[in-house]
């Protein structure tokens, strides 16, 4: 096992220019993620300089067997925390032979949005706050639950320490560390409110680079899961009864947000979020009428509504934004397995762009 262990851990850069390059994407349920690795001649951080590639989309539900070829563009670079070295982890989305975008490419259309005159004046930066639950991977169990039956109840485990409190530290650190390594813009993590459940955050960021990087850090953490034997869930609601859910909150900030008087501006994007709750909660994750029910800090899914440090609301507003009159507001309706190419493009979408 130790000379395996050398082999893994082999340093290319003495021996060869080559890298070796990872190519990430997202298959077809929308929440797989799927890689392959080939050998580039040297390191390059121009991703429009990388070539593209192709897979089989018939064996990922983004194909038909007859035509199955799906190209993919490489679209972000990641340095590798597993290989090291100069080796890369690169974020792409997928394409027909043609270079028509896919049905499930959802960063094709976020990138059109981002890329709107407005929207670019804008600069919206985002912070989203990833959470996730860790399983036991033979029993289908939390960690750290006893198997066939439940831990004492929610209170001691949110930000708790202790080998009674937190399930799965090692994972959470080694995950924090790798995505700092990446490149990542990780810029917290704690223990969550229901054990074996925990949570990241990425941010700010600004656009576009939100989707890829919040992606590149589950892509991350799902290897790291892998090595260790356990299994991750995106899963809003992964154990019924009085339990907390899991979300991706997302706060949001415009230029004009952050600038004196911006308080009126977040006032009136709350407002278009009002409009169209209904078109944002159909695509802020599935099954999230398990977690929206008004209570574990979460509104109902029927109802919009905001208030000012009110975690039980659609939207909060900090108590530091109310008193600065500038800020951010925090979405908190999205769940943990949305797709944040589709969340943050929409909400610049209603916020800067449509004029109700």
């Amino acid at each position: 096992m130790s000379l395996l262990n050398d082999l893994v851990n082999l340093n290319l850069c003495d021996v060869t220019e080559k890298v070796i390059a990872e190519y990430i994407w997202i298959g077809g349920s929308g929440m797989d993620m799927r890689s392959k690795a080939r050998t580039l001649p040297g390191p390059e951080s121009n991703p429009s300089k990388l070539p593209k590639w192709n897979y089989d989309g018939s064996s990922t539900e983004q194909a038909t067997g007859d035509n199955s070829e799906v190209i993919i563009y490489p679209q972000a670079i990641f340095r590798d925390p597993f290989r090291r070295g100069r080796n890369m982890l690169v974020m792409c989305d997928t394409y027909t032979p043609t270079g028509d975008p896919i049905p499930t490419n959802k960063r094709f259309i976020a990138d059109k949005i981002f890329s709107h005159p407005d929207v670019v004046a804008e600069e919206p930066w985002y912070g989203i706050e990833q959470e996730y639950t860790l399983f036991q991977k033979d029993t289908k169990w939390p960690l750290g639950w006893p198997v066939g039956g439940f831990p004492a109840p929610q209170g001691p485990y949110y930000c708790g320490v202790g080998s009674d409190k937190a399930f799965g530290r090692d994972i959470v650190d080694a995950h924090y560390k790798a995505c700092l390594f990446a490149g990542i813009n990780i810029s917290g993590i704690n223990g969550e409110v229901m054990p074996g459940q925990w949570e990241f955050q990425v941010g700010p960021v600004t656009g576009i680079s939100s989707g890829d990087q919040v992606w590149m850090a589950r892509y991350i953490l799902e290897r790291i899961t892998e090595i260790a034997g356990a299994v991750l869930s995106f899963d809003p609601k992964p154990v019924l009864g009085d339990w907390n859910g899991a979300g991706a909150h997302t706060n949001y900030s415009t230029k004009s947000m952050r600038n004196d008087g911006g308080i009126e501006v977040i006032n009136e994007a709350i407002e278009k979020l009002s409009k169209r709750h209904k078109e944002h909660i159909a695509a802020y994750g599935k099954g999230n009428e398990r977690r929206l029910t008004g209570l574990h800090e979460t509104a109902d899914i029927n109802t919009f509504s905001w208030g000012v440090a009110n975690r039980g609301a659609s939207v909060r507003v900090g108590r530091d934004t109310e008193k600065e009159g500038k800020g951010y507001f925090e979405d908190r309706r999205p769940s943990s397995n949305m797709d944040p190419y589709v969340v943050t493009s929409m909400i610049a979408e209603t916020t800067i762009l449509w004029k109700p």
